[in-house]
């Protein structure tokens, strides 16, 4: 099928596109929507314009969407969006668990007569992790967003070992694993659909609180 992705540049929306690829799908676009709302109910906010550089090293086509982030509204940026990309089938979403954005999208590619893909619906989180790091995924944390999850979580890469004390926290603090509930958001620096590795050569952490963000400041392609 020719498809275009929905790309917030964390592991989710990746490893879908990673999915489809591997499954022979054709992918047209990836589809960034930039909000300017850093609680926007639909889109990741930190460091959300780095993924042109994404599509750079996957070598696919990119269109961006500017929105204001406002709840519902932001909808009908997201479908001017779609209907920017001629000629698709169907488009690839990478949530897990978010009815909201789950109905939100489905709504949208069904008015535009599109398939919905969103291949790891309901999966198991920690399952989900393994699968991500057997494929070679190298992902970095750069949004936080709960109890538990503290600014030492900022800019740090999951390994292995990395998951065991996320698991832990996961299970005291009664949240997502996967962070499907805005608990942290992710960035993806390598895995097997890049062309050249992302390195972050300078970022700044920003803590208001309880929260907070790992903002790029320079980033570099490496050679793989």
């Amino acid at each position: 099928m020719k498809l275009a992705a929905l790309h917030s540049g964390g592991k989710d929306s990746t490893f879908a596109v990673y999915d489809s690829m591997k499954k022979g799908h054709e992918i047209k676009a990836l589809i960034s929507i930039i909000s300017k709302n850093p609680d926007s109910y639909m889109f990741h906010y930190p460091n959300i314009r780095y993924t042109k550089k994404q599509a750079e090293v996957m070598g696919l086509n990119y269109i961006s969407q500017e929105t204001k982030g406002e709840k519902e509204k932001e909808l009908k940026d997201l479908k001017r969006a779609i209907e920017k990309v001629k000629g698709i089938e169907g488009i690839i979403a990478g949530g897990l668990a978010s009815k909201y954005q789950y109905n939100r999208i489905k709504s949208i590619a069904d008015a535009l007569k599109l398939e919905t893909i969103i291949p790891y619906w309901n999966i198991d989180a920690e399952k989900y992790w393994n699968l991500l790091l057997a494929a070679g995924f190298k992902i970095m944390i750069i949004g936080v967003a709960c109890e538990g999850l503290g600014k030492e979580w900022l800019g740090k890469i999951i390994t292995h070992e990395t998951l065991k004390d996320l698991k832990k926290l996961s299970e005291k603090h009664t949240f997502h694993l996967a962070g499907e509930g805005g608990e942290f958001e992710s960035f993806v620096l390598d895995c097997p659909i890049f062309k050249k590795s992302l390195e972050i050569r300078d970022a700044e952490t920003v803590w208001n609180r309880d929260s907070g963000y790992y903002l790029f400041k320079q980033m570099k392609l490496v050679e793989k």
